[in-house]
This record gives C-alpha cells, sequence and structure tokens, in this order.
C-alpha cells in the first residue's frame, strides 16, 4: 500500500469520512479536529517510523493528505540520508 493510501485509509477509518480531495484543509473542511490531529501525528510515526519535533506540527506539513504525503516522503529522504 502507498503512503498516500494508508494515510487515507486510516483517515477514512478512523474518522468515518470518505469524500475529500488530495488537497482538502483536514482543519477548514472540519474533517479532523486538534485531537484527531494528535491521533494522525500518532499513526504517521508508529506507520511510517519516524518521529515529528514539536517545530514540525505545523499545517503546512499536515493540513491536507498531499502535505502529509509529502512531508513524510522528506522525513523518510532524510532518515535514509543520515
Amino acid at each position: 500500500m502507498s503512503t498516500r493510501d494508508s494515510i487515507r485509509s486510516f483517515i477514512v477509518d478512523t474518522f468515518f469520512v470518505d469524500e475529500f480531495g488530495d488537497d482538502d484543509s483536514f482543519l477548514r473542511k472540519g474533517l479532523i479536529d486538534s485531537t484527531g490531529m494528535m491521533e494522525l501525528v500518532a499513526f504517521v510515526e508508529s506507520e511510517f517510523g519516524i518521529k515529528l519535533e514539536d517545530k514540525e506540527l505545523v499545517p503546512e506539513n499536515l493540513d491536507s493528505l498531499s502535505r502529509v504525503v509529502a512531508f513524510v516522503g522528506r522525513k523518510q529522504a532524510l532518515a535514509k540520508a543520515s
């Protein structure tokens, strides 16, 4: 399963939403609230074996499916380069 598909499946199963675009804002569309964002962070960390720093917990990294997928890709690339 791709990173995108894995994250989308988690969102659909956890937050009971299935009609959202890859670029839809989770917060503006009301798909995920602030507590849900912490669940998403915990999922991303466990599923992909990465650790998110406090400074990375920003909308630019986590507020849409496409942003989360890109962020996970960047974190995995950095881990491989280390």
